[in-house]
């Protein structure tokens, strides 16, 4: 797809082709979930990528069976993306996915993202389907630069979500948070991004 250019659309195949082989088998993707890998999962991801400033480091806290981090590494190979997950064979997962897809600005951390906090920051935090905001604030926040962003996908309840986390938002040094709203290239299904910035 000339949308994503050749090198990055080979790539997307190929983690596509991986997650339909190994997905279900190593516990990363419900059965039901293969035949929407597409739209559900991997488009869903790429609606990050405007939000990402040139050469970005960028976390992706929760990284699971890779999304958004793999994607957006793969749309992004100026970037340096470095995937967080707590759980042995996600970690052992995304390592793999790594080495196969041959993904050199990728660095895998097996660690809970609270405590990596003081030890590392970014310019950009993503996180997919980890928590409601008023958690994620608190994980996540402290690793995001000041003046980088948090962006989560969300679903309906984004505001919602922005309402209850107004405590943490304001005790994590949040500037402001917003929501867009965007539908993946190839996609019918609109999806919502939660971005909150920290104050410089």
């Amino acid at each position: 797809m000339e949308h994503f250019g050749e090198e990055a659309w080979l790539k997307l195949l190929a983690f596509s082709a991986m997650l339909t082989e190994q997905g279900e088998t190593r516990g990363l993707i419900g059965p039901r979930e293969l035949e929407r890998l597409w739209d559900r999962h991997l488009l869903n991801s790429t609606v990050l990528e405007e939000f990402i400033p040139e050469r970005a480091s960028i976390a992706d806290v929760g990284s699971g069976a890779g999304f958004p981090g793999t994607v957006l590494a793969i749309l992004r190979p100026d970037s340096k993306v470095t995937l967080i997950d707590s759980m042995q064979r996600r970690t052992d997962w995304l390592t793999d996915v790594k080495d196969e897809l041959d993904l050199d600005n990728v660095t895998v951390r097996h660690a809970r993202a609270e405590d990596l906090i003081g030890e590392v920051s970014f310019d950009i935090v993503t996180a997919r389907a980890v928590a409601a905001l008023k958690k994620l604030v608190g994980w996540t926040l402290p690793l995001v630069k000041p003046g980088g962003s948090l962006l989560a996908l969300k679903g309906a309840r984004a505001e919602i979500e922005i309402d209850e986390a107004a405590g943490q938002l304001k005790k994590r040094g949040a500037e402001w948070a917003d929501i867009y709203v965007r539908t993946p290239y190839a996609s019918a299904e609109s999806t919502r991004i939660v971005e909150v910035r920290k104050r410089k």
